[in-house]
């Protein structure tokens, strides 16, 4: 797998010592000063060389004059220059040696007649030196685990898990926010652009074989290499997930892909037959696009589509039970062996059908440990959605319900926080059955943000929830296919 990752033409785009980079200056609102901003405040270990014709130092780092001037060849060329710049950039770093190049600049394809001619001499002169490139007309890549941040805006969130493609930049670089809102982050993020060289199916294939990734994220407006493309994802789907979303099946979406990337969209229905073709799960928005990878990234797999719904009020649970019907995901009676290991647990106003609806709980150790780990020993469940209530400022009423020094609580509520949220993290692993959760409160709540770290899914809402399930189940449907030499 090692070996098949450095053989890749982004393993040096996403893993250089040493930049070269155009277009970065001491005019902090140049974008490619804002890129050098962002490489600079991951703190990068590499090497940096900007090159630019009048300033000798850019940002404090020293600066060259041109790319012959480099005291090495680096690894990589990163070109943030006016359109009528970038052929003669590109000669000059071939000629140099650079073998990698992220191009910025926009003007090319995406703009008619004029900008395909203009890139089609770009794919001459990569061509003549042997040379890999990104874009052009892409925001460039994110790689938290190399410190690595080409883009625009800084790097928020953390490393994680999730491998993304995309046709937009702004899919990548505007959800690192988003992501570090639920304790996520990118294993790695490509934005592609035109697609001159360097396409989605490359990216693929990077990703299936990057160990930090667990779950590959796509958004589409076209797929240039058809055949390929089914090939490629038929054989990653056996050791990982891909979600997609694809947004050239309706005229509006056609119309905004062509000036956008210059991409040729398909209508929907050709797109899903793809899709189903190739394995991959699709998304319907770009936020479920992050729900599917989230939980197929974080869970163990879903061996069929039964399933248990635990909550504390009737409400939730109703809907949550609706929305898994309409998922095709089976809301399962529960054995007679289940009901009776409840009933010690389970108060006179509450259900021990399914969905189990506890009203209300005096020892919260009950709903988060005891409940869950008799519900999920149902052999005849194979995954549990769960509707977190519990916050910090319940325990803190608790607390001093009980008459607790106020000096003391914060202690006793980060200790019950990280007792009963390392358990249920052990139990998830020793059950090797997925617990998904819900709630109507973020990560701005220290339950569950302390949840959300231990890897443990608390969507909002429990559509969201339920839909990320069924990702769970379809993806064991997939892989069970793929496996046997079927599509499905």
């Amino acid at each position: 797998m090692q070996s098949e990752l450095i053989q890749s033409p982004l393993y040096k785009i996403l893993n250089p010592d040493s930049i070269a980079i155009f277009g970065a200056s001491n005019r902090f609102t140049s974008m490619g000063s804002s890129q050098l901003a962002s490489i600079l405040d991951l703190k990068f270990k590499g090497r940096l060389y900007p090159i630019h014709p009048k300033e000798k130092t850019v940002q404090g780092l020293k600066a060259y004059r041109s790319v012959e001037d480099l005291p090495e060849v680096p690894d990589l060329a990163l070109i943030i220059l006016p359109t009528h710049l970038v052929l003669d950039t590109m000669d000059r770093c071939g000629r140099k040696g650079i073998r990698h190049a992220i191009i910025i600049s926009g003007g090319f394809k995406e703009k008619g007649r004029e900008g395909i001619e203009l890139e089609n001499r770009l794919i001459e002169i990569s061509k003549r030196y042997g040379m890999r490139f990104l874009g052009p007309n892409c925001i460039g890549i994110v790689n938290p685990y190399k410190e690595l941040n080409t883009t625009f805006l800084p790097y928020t969130a953390k490393p994680g898990f999730i491998g993304m493609a995309s046709q937009s930049g702004s899919f990548i670089t505007q959800m690192f926010d988003y992501l570090s809102k639920f304790n996520l982050g990118f294993s790695a993020g490509i934005s592609v652009g035109n697609e001159a060289d360097i396409d989605v199916v490359d990216c693929i294939e990077y990703l299936a074989h990057c160990p930090n990734t667990r779950a590959i994220g796509l958004y589409l407006e076209t797929i240039r290499r058809g055949r390929r493309f089914i090939e490629v994802v038929q054989e990653t789907v056996k050791i990982k997930p891909v979600v997609a979303y694809y947004v050239g099946g309706t005229e509006a979406g056609k119309r905004a892909s062509l000036s956008h990337t210059g991409a040729l969209a398909g209508p929907d229905e050709l797109y899903e037959g793809i899709f189903k073709q190739a394995g991959i799960i699709r998304a319907y928005s770009i936020e479920e696009l992050f729900d599917f990878c989230w939980v197929l990234g974080s869970m163990p797999p879903m061996k069929d589509n039964r399933v248990v719904i635990q909550t504390h009020s009737g409400g939730p649970g109703a809907s949550t039970a609706d929305a898994c019907e309409r998922a095709g995901l089976k809301v399962t009676e529960l054995s007679q062996e289940t009901i009776n290991r409840l009933k010690k647990f389970v108060p006179n106003t509450g259900s021990m059908q399914n969905p189990v609806d506890l009203t209300f709980m005096k020892n919260p150790a009950h709903y988060l440990l005891n409940i869950p780990e008799i519900l999920i020993d149902d052999k005849e469940i194979d995954g549990m959605l769960i509707y977190f209530l519990l916050s910090v400022r319940h325990i803190k009423s608790a607390l001093e319900g009980l008459k607790v020094p106020k000096d003391q609580i914060s202690c006793y509520i980060k200790s019950f926080i990280e007792d009963h949220t390392n358990s249920l993290k052990k139990m998830i692993n020793n059950k090797k059955k997925p617990i998904v959760g819900f709630s109507y409160r973020g990560s701005e709540d220290q339950f569950i943000s302390e949840l959300q770290k231990r890897g443990i899914p608390v969507l909002p809402g429990s559509l969201r929830a339920t839909r990320a399930m069924w990702a769970l189940y379809r993806y064991s449907k997939i892989k069970e296919s793929m496996e046997n030499g079927k599509d499905k």
